[in-house]
């Protein structure tokens, strides 16, 4: 297998490597046809619940509290059920507003996550951005994770984003959709204008893997992370996302 990198561009990457947190689990033995999706979004929105939805069975800690369940990365993989010859590996990450661990430590672990599958030629199908249409409010916190998910992606990955929003049951239709419209209108509008689609997962096994065939897995693209680090050798704090984790000045909910 060829290096992403012959004039030695990268070589930081190796050295941060052994950085990891001991209980991230890094994927190996991956397939050139293996359909890799991270699932990101806040804490509490659902990501260990869409991973275990889809894959059938629980793989995943799911928490019931405002406390974060997923404190390390994980994956699992199951056989694609429209598909048996495609594998699927569901990438659980933590969430910015860890109750455990520090914001940056986040970054750096789901950079090196990132950067490590793309320095040995793991392609993302894409990623899946979770967010909770059960919320009246568009939080700090949500705002922040979702600023963060975007300097992670670049503005050339995100037609590679879908953004599915969870917790439908937990919210009137009637009111869900003017939320869901309100949020294409402002906070998403410009993902969406650069690509990103939008989804609705309903708790169901079908309507989780309606959300992974929205992904094309031979269109795939880096995201800005990956090439940061890999290609330019840039360290995690002299990334985009590096350059803008600090304290978001103005933390009051917008609404709806």
């Amino acid at each position: 297998m060829s290096s992403k990198n012959p004039t030695g561009r990268g070589s930081k990457l190796k050295d941060q490597i052994p950085q990891l947190q001991a209980g991230d689990k890094i994927l190996v033995g991956a397939n050139d046809s293996d359909i890799i999706i991270p699932i990101m979004g806040p804490t509490g929105v659902g990501k260990s619940t869409f991973i275990n939805t889809a894959v059938g069975r629980n793989v995943m800690a799911v928490g019931d509290s405002l406390e974060s369940c997923t404190t390390n990365i994980q994956y699992a993989i199951v056989s694609h059920p429209r598909d048996a010859s495609r594998r699927v590996v569901f990438v659980d990450t933590p969430s910015f507003d860890n109750t455990s661990v520090d914001d940056f430590e986040i970054l750096r672990r789901i950079a090196l996550w990132l950067a490590h599958s793309y320095s040995s030629q793991m392609k993302l199908a894409g990623v899946i951005y979770l967010h909770e249409i059960s919320q009246s409010r568009m939080f700090g916190t949500s705002r922040k994770s979702l600023t963060m998910f975007r300097r992670l992606c670049g503005d050339n990955a995100l037609k590679k984003v879908i953004i599915a929003t969870t917790k439908w049951s937990e919210v009137g239709e009637k009111v869900g959709i003017h939320r869901e419209d309100e949020l294409m209108s402002t906070f998403w509008r410009e993902m969406i204008g650069q690509g990103s689609r939008m989804a609705r997962f309903q708790d169901t096994h079908n309507s989780a893997w309606d959300i992974v065939d929205l992904m094309v897995p031979s269109d795939s693209l880096p995201l800005q992370i990956q090439t940061e680090v890999v290609d330019h050798g840039k360290s995690i704090h002299e990334t985009d996302a590096g350059h803008t984790l600090r304290p978001i000045q103005n933390t009051t909910a917008q609404p709806f």
